[in-house]
């Protein structure tokens, strides 16, 4: 199974995107791709994969920093347009577990899909949904004692 999700391996899912030997083919994809680099804290690929102007160089290693501080537990994605995705993206760090809710806007530049920006919601982990940590178990059981 790939890091993002899918029943596809890694290899097969989002590596060839993130070492650039194929593009997205659609934005959920990129999304996913994404989800996989801040996983293992590739900076390159997470600026290359943001359109020009909000790309930003310098704000590399502070998405590495971030992305080696907490421990990637799973993605969710909620909803999928065509240049629209919902997700959440649930971690850990030292405070406990969060989740990153975003809907998310990509464009295609140049012919490929780019991150363009998102809207972040302030989301937290519900009690009764299935424990991030991957127990089986209802957050409120598990983790969140």
């Amino acid at each position: 199974m790939c890091i993002c999700g899918n029943e596809l391996s890694f290899d097969v899912c989002c590596r060839p995107i993130i070492e650039k030997k194929r593009e997205a083919q659609s934005a959920e994809e990129l999304m996913r791709s994404r989800y996989c680099a801040y996983v293992r804290a590739n900076a390159e690929y997470l600026l290359y994969s943001t359109v020009k102007e909000n790309r930003y160089e310098d704000d590399a290693p502070l998405i590495e920093d971030f992305s080696k501080s907490v421990e990637w537990l799973k993605l969710d994605v909620l909803n999928a347009a065509d240049d629209v995705v919902e997700f959440k993206a649930y971690y850990q760090d030292a405070k406990g577990i969060k989740v990153l809710h975003e809907k998310s806007n990509f464009t295609k530049e140049d012919g490929i899909w780019k991150y363009k920006d998102g809207e972040l919601y302030n989301s937290k982990v519900e009690r009764n949904e299935s424990c991030p940590c991957g127990s089986g178990k209802k957050y409120k059981k598990c983790c969140a004692r």
